[in-house]
């Protein structure tokens, strides 16, 4: 399956504005994250929304696309990005990956996996990991799955799921084998399309969780257990941390 990989990119955030222009060692945030999924695929493209961006990236020889500024979501800016690349670049593609444009770290290697593990008969994909600190079960940033013996999810929740009934919370993991999520996603182009279209569910928005629209309308996850645990830039703390670890494994410039 010829794949496409895609890294959104806003400038706009709350927290943390610009974050992809970001300095890390000499290079903004988006070309650490382009560099490293490149050794992944062969296709990476950036979808962002600000000129800003669009130019840091041309000037650094990235493949870049200008999407609307009045998406909701990453997914939402995959399926107009995949759409415009497609017109310029006069390619079709059958798998769309949506990489996570705030993780400068992100290894190579779970997105290859995805892509692996992804066959015709798969809709959507994503990663997930064993979780091993109970602390991290009841963090709602921390984005819990339950799934079917086959892999494919059940149910994503900020809640620690399932409850563990007459078990003391601090010995959860000791007792059941948690999941949570990595948020990296693949979806077949022609599913990525039929997605975006859906009006958001119920559980959507009891949980802000984007995925439980896609199973409320019957879309199949397929996920994969994987041994990774990403560290995504949020803040300025997460940007001195990140800067250690390239500075300390002498990678900074790959």
């Amino acid at each position: 399956m010829k794949a496409l990989g895609i890294i959104p990119a806003r400038y706009a955030s709350s927290r943390f504005p610009g974050k992809p222009l970001a300095d890390i060692l000499g290079k903004p945030m988006i070309w650490h994250v382009y560099t490293r999924a490149r050794e992944a695929l062969d296709h990476i493209i950036i979808a962002t929304d600000d000129t800003r961006i669009f130019e840091t990236a041309k000037q650094l020889g990235l493949d870049v696309v200008m999407t609307g500024t009045h998406h909701s979501s990453g997914t939402e800016r995959c399926r107009e990005a995949l759409d415009n690349y497609e017109k310029i670049s006069g390619s079709k593609f059958d798998l769309v990956i949506n990489i996570q444009g705030d993780e400068p770290l992100i290894d190579p290697e779970i997105i290859r996996t995805l892509a692996d593990n992804f066959d015709t008969q798969t809709e959507i994909a994503t990663l997930i990991r064993q979780e091993k600190d109970w602390q991290n079960l009841f963090n709602p940033n921390i984005v819990k799955v339950i799934t079917r013996p086959d892999g494919q999810a059940i149910y994503f929740s900020r809640n620690a799921i399932p409850f563990l009934r007459d078990v003391d919370k601090r010995q959860w993991t000791e007792h059941y084998t948690f999941y949570t999520h990595i948020g990296i996603y693949a979806y077949r182009s022609d599913i990525l399309r039929e997605i975006v279209s859906l009006p958001p569910g119920t559980l959507e928005k009891a949980e802000k969780l984007e995925q439980l629209r896609w199973i409320e309308n019957g879309y199949r996850i397929k996920t994969t257990v994987v041994d990774y645990i990403g560290i995504g830039v949020d803040t300025s703390n997460d940007l001195d941390r990140v800067i250690s670890i390239l500075k300390n494994s002498g990678n900074g410039q790959f």
